[in-house]
């Protein structure tokens, strides 16, 4: 095996010689099985795996496994994916994603492959939960998610992991649907949520043209609850949304295609929020653009990308503390082109990036604008040696402010079998400041308006050596996985505490961090009706300078559902997820929980399905400690659903 020496060098533990031990026993007994349904997917690499073999940590949700479940945006669609954590990034309803322990700030959102960012904007005080939202669910073709870091192929916002949102493609033949979906707590005053979609699909001219239009508009009223400990306030804000996607695709030949993709996302928000037991408004109005253009060519011995991005994110912030409306815009330009093919026996993926950002924000930049660009070179190169698949890959990113960065990988895949393998790999990873953190221009209103955040241009980058090894085992009546992750994080970038008497804060850098754990996954079908999965992540993150564990990081999480297809056109689950103890501030820890979730789904005449359930059964809620700083469980709630294709 492979010996990866240095201040990070990955320990051959008791667990991971099991790994191994269980591995090389089991191998004569599943010789006989082989895997028919092969899930291919395409964010491990840019190029097409299945699940199984491909040189990473994959999880994926499709979108008809998404149409059983209420789901509001991308954070509710994966949170029982293994690997992952959703934890409030603030309070009132705003979630992040935290894959293997890391904020969300280590996890890059993808939209079929193209990266979503308003960060600079927002900044993760919002919990960037806009971004999240602005993705209409109905669109969702396939949700991929890495688990591990992926700088040598996406850059430095993918330390932690990559959530790829693949949508729905426009089809030769017409297509549509509409639909609607009711959610309502059982508990407290308001927080209803009526969300309507309607879809359509089809060739505006033949073999040439094709277009899809999805049209989805949500309303939900703000929640407000007794568990709060202020009752005026909102445990939930209201939220109105309008997110429209449209793709045309010019079918040029056999060798070319165009598309042109078009996000319009509207996100208008209001609360009262909590801010030391007084109730102060807050209003936020997001209007969002994200285009792009792409041309995709398939050559006799390549294939190529050309693609340009533009995202334009306009927030207008109306809160009672700021003292006046803020007025914030951030744009997007991204240029990057790929090459992939064939070279002998080598599988080789190359392309190059450039991307420029400007913020306007009459809020925190005192002296007006600012800009940056980045760009970036990788290149990946995929082989086998005997039954080793190998894939090395490599990125040199250039930053306007942080200068440029290195980021290689390493990963082997060795097929025991057509249904188990042992693969496993290291990768170093980067992540540069955001201009929020890094600039002395941003002054960010925080401590609920007692104190201002403010950038510091000392700064260092945050660099990562992440390792990984795994074991997968798949069939077609069951499956199972066990993983070990190791992640060595330097200068990670904090935030200053608030001890209540400053009037201003920074960031700071933690000289070293570890976020190290295991994760077990699997599923069997117990008859031709009846299936069961789950996972369980146990996770070990420290400030290794204090000893002090991250905040808002479960030791332990766990999923597990039962699939009952009671008949053809009835499907049926039930559904726990635990959560563990964690730290919500440094000394402050809260107990675990665990919330049940049930429903069905329905064809009641063809084309024409209904879908009935319940989410946190039992109406757990979160403990004193969580309370106090408002972050609330969503009561037992009732959903009811209908859509109709034709």
């Amino acid at each position: 095996m492979y010996q990866f020496q240095g201040d990070s060098r990955f320990a051959l533990t008791q667990l991971s010689r099991a790994l191994l031990a269980i591995g090389l026993l089991s191998s004569s007994a599943v010789m006989a099985e082989t895997v028919t349904d092969e899930v291919m997917v395409v964010t491990a690499s840019q190029t097409k795996h299945p699940e199984l073999t491909a040189p990473a940590s994959v999880s994926y949700i499709t979108g008809e496994e998404l149409d059983k479940l209420v789901v509001s945006d991308v954070a509710e669609a994966v949170r029982k994916l293994p690997g992952i954590n959703i934890n409030p990034g603030t309070t009132y309803g705003r979630n992040e994603i935290k894959i293997r322990g890391l904020d969300s700030d280590y996890t890059l959102l993808l939209i079929n492959g193209r990266r979503i960012n308003s960060r600079d904007a927002l900044t993760s005080a919002y919990g960037n939960d806009f971004d999240l939202s602005s993705i209409p669910m109905s669109a969702v073709e396939r949700i991929e998610v890495i688990r591990g870091p992926m700088s040598s192929l996406y850059g430095a916002d993918a330390l932690g992991g990559v959530v790829n949102v693949i949508l729905r493609q426009p089809s030769e033949e017409t297509q549509g649907s509409v639909g609607y979906q009711y959610d309502g707590p059982t508990e407290g005053s308001g927080g209803d949520t009526h969300k309507f979609n309607v879809y359509a699909s089809g060739s505006l001219i033949p073999e040439t043209l094709l277009g899809n239009i999805i049209i989805e508009q949500s309303q939900r009223d703000a929640w407000r609850t007794d568990k709060s400990i202020n009752r005026d306030t909102d445990a939930l804000e209201e939220r109105d949304e309008l997110n429209i996607f449209s793709t045309l695709k010019w079918l040029i030949n056999d060798e070319q295609d165009v598309d042109l993709e078009l996000l319009y996302s509207q996100d208008d928000r209001d609360a009262d929020w909590n801010n030391y037991g007084r109730a102060v408004t807050n209003v936020q109005k997001l209007d969002r653009i994200n285009a792009a253009v792409i041309h995709n060519g398939y050559w006799s011995n390549f294939d190529s990308r050309l693609r340009y991005s533009y995202e334009n994110s306009d927030l207008e912030d109306d809160s009672e503390l700021n003292g006046k409306v803020g007025d914030i815009t951030q744009t997007n330009h991204i240029i990057d082109g790929q090459l992939s093919g064939y070279v002998g026996s080598h599988l080789l993926t190359g392309g190059a990036e450039y991307s420029m950002t400007e913020l306007e924000n009459n809020l925190t930049l005192e002296n007006g604008p600012v800009d940056y660009n980045r760009s970036a070179l990788y290149i990946q190169d995929e082989f086998d040696i005997g039954d080793v698949a190998i894939t090395l890959g490599g990125r040199y990113d250039d930053h306007e402010v942080y200068g440029g960065e290195f980021s290689p990988r390493a990963y082997a895949v060795y097929s025991l079998t057509e249904n188990w393998v042992v693969k496993g790999g290291v990768g170093k990873a980067f992540k540069a400041p955001g201009l929020y953190q890094y600039s002395k221009d941003y002054a960010l209103l925080s401590c609920r308006g007692m104190c201002k955040t403010v950038g510091n241009p000392d700064l260092k980058a945050e660099t990562a050596i992440s390792y990984e090894l795994a074991t997968s085992y798949q069939t077609e009546s069951w499956g199972s996985s066990l993983t070990l992750f190791n992640n060595d994080i330097e200068d990670m970038i904090q935030t200053e505490t608030w001890d209540r008497v400053a009037t201003e804060l920074s960031y700071f850098n933690v000289a070293e961090a570890k976020v190290s754990g295991a994760e077990v996954e699997a599923w069997l079908d117990v008859t031709d009706t009846i299936s069961l999965s789950g996972n369980y992540m146990f996770t070990d993150a420290k400030d290794e300078t204090t000893d002090k564990d991250l905040t808002l990081t479960p030791t332990h999480t766990a999923n597990i559902q039962l699939d009952w297809q009671a008949m053809d056109d009835l499907s049926t689950y039930v559904s726990y997820q635990y959560t563990g103890t964690q730290y919500v501030r440094d000394n402050e820890k809260s107990a675990a929980y665990g919330t049940v979730d049930l429903g069905a789904r329905y064809e009641a005449i063809k084309n024409l399905n209904l879908k009935l359930g319940v989410t946190n059964l039992t109406d757990e809620e979160r403990d004193d400690v969580a309370t106090s700083y408002d972050y609330i469980l969503k009561s037992r709630s009732v959903y009811a659903g209908v859509s109709y294709d034709f």
